[in-house]
């Protein structure tokens, strides 16, 4: 092995063990939200799944993807563009654009690499891109991969993103999540639409984490709109979606290089996607989405993501261990993926959760001083 090569990475894990940042995945075997965690003696209740309707173990979605492994096996075999294109990827894309109200969609491998496929092919060198400081990683990294300059504003603070846009002269963009993944908050996108309006700007939005709420298509009237998704959230599968005007849809097909370069997306995923979205847009998925609702009422949050930010990473790991003694596997959040000084438990919700589950985990949360029944603690 080469030794300068290993020196450095040994350098730089020691580096990470220092700091209290040294991560590893755990294997956890889940029924719903409960199930066994590497390393535990008894079953946990995970309260940090993405899966928020609990539809990655539905019925007719895994039905839907079983069906689809037998008839056309578990891989594309290429991208889109050569041999990779399946009937289920039109029919998934038309169901989406349907469900979004736009006029087509195009499916990504991921929702990273949707991100990364938007921003990496509009934004151009004569482009600003206006990007919300605590946006995802897939829309950082996308800025940086574009050749546009970029401009960061405040969270949330429209004042600033209004002084940004008013002092540049040409094409601009605006990008941001619609639910921020680590606080939980909302974009609000009605004072988003005005700037775009009043700017003349694209509005590029992420809506992975959307999930209970309306539909903020009404808002959206007048402007140019891409409205980035995930099959992995709500719908419980994997995948990104990017649904707006044909005209740009089609532009993505043809230069957005993390679509053009990568074997498209399993027909067994889509597939299941396929099928929850059906679920989803259902009365089913309409009491789905009441459960989450009263889950999110029960903790007292805004979203189905709910952070508790305690700031130490020692102190927020300790919390961690302690819930996971309780039999509630609720993580550390530490910094890479927040700011120094903002570790958190990060609580993510599900309609799969019980109303008992949620409410011990309160009452537990309680018991370790990091909850406040008018609201949530910033200790």
């Amino acid at each position: 092995m080469n030794e300068i090569w290993s020196q450095r990475a040994e350098q730089r894990i020691a580096k990470i063990v220092d700091l209290g940042r040294r991560r590893a995945p755990r294997v956890f075997e889940p029924v719903g939200q409960v199930g066994s965690l590497e390393g535990c003696t008894q079953p946990v209740c995970a309260f940090a799944s993405n899966d928020y309707l609990g539809l990655s173990h539905h019925p007719a979605v895994v039905s839907a993807a079983s069906e689809a492994a037998e008839r056309m096996g578990v891989g594309a075999g290429a991208s889109r563009l050569v041999t990779g294109s399946r009937p289920v990827h039109k029919e998934l894309e038309e169901e989406i654009a349907s469900w979004k109200g736009t006029e087509r969609s195009v499916l990504f491998p991921t929702g990273y690499q949707a991100n990364i496929g938007v921003l990496g092919s509009l934004g151009e060198d004569d482009v600003l891109i206006c990007s919300d400081e605590l946006n995802h990683a897939s829309i950082i990294d996308g800025c940086r991969l574009s050749r546009a300059r970029v401009a960061v504003y405040r969270h949330l603070d429209m004042e600033h993103l209004d002084s940004i846009l008013s002092g540049w002269h040409g094409m601009s963009m605006i990008v941001s999540d619609l639910v921020f993944s680590m606080d939980g908050d909302t974009a609000p996108v009605a004072e988003l639409a005005a700037l775009c309006r009043r700017y003349d700007a694209l509005l590029v939005l992420d809506e992975a984490h959307y999930v209970i709420g309306p539909d903020p298509g009404s808002l959206l009237e007048g402007v140019a709109v891409l409205r980035v998704g995930t099959l992995s959230k709500t719908l419980g599968a994997q995948g990104g979606v990017v649904a707006g005007p044909s005209l740009f849809i089609q532009l993505l097909e043809n230069v957005a290089r993390s679509y053009i370069f990568s074997t498209a997306l399993s027909p067994v995923v889509a597939s299941a996607a396929l099928a929850a979205i059906r679920v989803y847009r259902s009365s089913e998925g309409d009491r789905l989405r009441s459960a989450l609702a009263r889950n999110v009422n029960e903790l007292g949050g805004d979203t189905q993501i709910i952070p508790i930010i305690i700031g130490p990473e020692e102190d927020a790991v300790r919390a961690s261990s302690e819930l996971l003694a309780m039999g509630m596997w609720v993580p550390a959040i530490r910094p890479p993926t927040v700011p120094v000084g903002t570790s958190r438990l990060r609580v993510s919700l599900s309609a799969d959760h019980s109303i008992d589950q949620v409410r011990t985990l309160r009452n537990a949360l309680d018991r370790l001083g990091l909850w406040d029944y008018s609201g949530l603690s910033c200790k």
